[in-house]
């Protein structure tokens, strides 16, 4: 019983990280212009692991580089392969220049890819894209 004028704290408990372990996992790649991140997911879709240009330390117009994807998917892979992923089904997403990089990359650390898919939002002559840029 806490005494007037005094707070009685109580201790919370932090949720503990459960290590996952899991042979066959998800990679998304969202490769635009300015950018490139790599999720790595488990079957469920829950992360397991993932990098982004900008986090690595890239900036400006580096990050939409295919260096920076190639760097970034072995930082994402190296975290996944702590966690047990030996196979991925990837899904590029976006127009970016680090697509094919991103897929060596993961590739060359010994990960087996199984799927190569292209999940790229195509309009079906939907909205009225924005006017042409001009420099």
């Amino acid at each position: 019983m806490a005494t007037p004028g005094t707070k009685e704290v109580t201790a919370k408990k932090a949720k503990k990280k459960i290590k996952k372990i899991v042979s066959q996992g998800l990679c998304h790649i969202q490769a635009g212009f300015g950018n490139v991140i790599i999720t790595i997911t488990d079957g469920g879709g829950d992360t397991l692991s993932w990098s982004s240009a900008g986090h690595l330390g890239f900036k400006g117009s580096r990050k939409g580089t295919p260096f920076a994807a190639t760097v970034t998917a072995e930082d994402a892979g190296k975290k996944a392969m702590e966690l047990g992923v030996r196979s991925l089904d990837v899904f590029l997403n976006g127009p970016g220049a680090g697509r094919e990089p991103a897929i060596r990359a993961l590739a060359s650390l010994g990960l087996r890819i199984n799927l190569l898919k292209d999940i790229t939002p195509v309009p079906h002559n939907g909205c009225r894209p924005p006017k042409r840029r001009r420099i």
